[in-house]
């Protein structure tokens, strides 16, 4: 949950709170040290939260309590507006959802992958992670470990994959500096995929999981280590991830791609620490830190 507004116990949010279950705001208005605090569930939500506190604010007493439905706090043009809004602010995010869009379009969700075989691991040397490493030896070759993220078999796989990127994308991307979550998706990116082409036994292999799980392990690392900021994700649905692998590995282990998820997901955890831990230095320092 995140915390969009906090109002005095003596405003009566009565009216607003209607208003805002009218528009489909999800929300949850709690008392807490003397405060009226307005929890909603996404960053999206506490914008339309903020910018319909500011209009009702302006309203007289008559028009507050109950919130008059001829008068609503936004209107479909201002929806769409903060939807665009808020592509703007995931660049990265969008770019990618769109580019696994139109590999799939192309490929018709893997069954003609033969057109974007380009897109698949190289076949490199797979004895070793140093011999692999080695044999990397141009930015191609570099950019193709890379790119099997793009290709997904199945639209239940697009699907899954896609909805998890906008979930983590859209809550990390924001965050200060621009540089890190491009940084998080490539690190996660070529260990899972790398990791999936040493043990997996071949180049077969695609899809955006590896990412989601590296961006699971990072978010909630970097909440563990670094509590008080805003919340992403809770330790219950951390678990379920965790669960839905392990099932994944005992139910349907000869068509998942594992080594990728359980490469990404260490991948984020690690990357989670190392950033996290710099910026304890920095706080401890007095420095500045990221925002995050």
């Amino acid at each position: 949950m995140i915390k969009a507004a906090s109002l005095p116990t003596d405003v009566d949010l009565l009216g607003f709170s209607q208003a805002l279950s009218r528009q489909g705001v999800r929300h949850r208005i709690i008392e807490e040290s003397g405060r009226q605090v307005i929890w909603v569930h996404s960053e999206w939500e506490s914008r339309m939260v903020r910018e319909a506190l500011a209009q009702w604010s302006e309203l007289g007493p008559e028009q507050r309590s109950p919130a008059p439905a001829r008068q609503p706090l936004f209107r479909p043009g201002r929806l769409l507006n903060s939807a665009f809004r808020e592509t703007l602010r995931c660049p990265v995010t969008v770019s990618l959802m769109l580019a696994c869009a139109l590999v799939a379009v192309f490929s018709r969700l893997g069954m003609q992958s033969w057109r974007v075989d380009f897109l698949f691991y190289p076949l490199l040397d797979p004895e070793s992670l140093g011999a692999l490493l080695g044999d990397i030896v141009n930015p191609v070759l570099m950019l193709r470990t890379l790119t099997p993220m793009f290709l997904h078999f199945g639209e239940l796989h697009l699907v899954f994959n896609m909805l998890w990127l906008w979930y983590f994308g859209r809550q990390l991307e924001p965050r200060r500096p621009r540089w890190l979550f491009p940084a998080v998706i490539v690190f996660t990116s070529f260990t899972a995929n790398t990791a999936q082409f040493l043990l997996g036994g071949g180049n077969n292999f695609g899809g955006m999981s590896g990412v989601v799980y590296g961006l699971l392990g990072f978010a909630w690392m970097m909440q563990k280590m670094l509590p008080g900021g805003r919340p992403i994700l809770s330790d219950q649905m951390f678990m379920v991830f965790v669960f839905m692998l392990v099932a994944m590995e005992l139910l349907a282990s000869s068509w998942i791609a594992t080594a990728a998820h359980v490469g990404g997901l260490l991948a984020g955890l690690f990357l989670g620490i190392v950033v996290a831990a710099s910026m304890r230095r920095g706080r401890n320092a007095g420095g500045g830190g990221l925002d995050i």
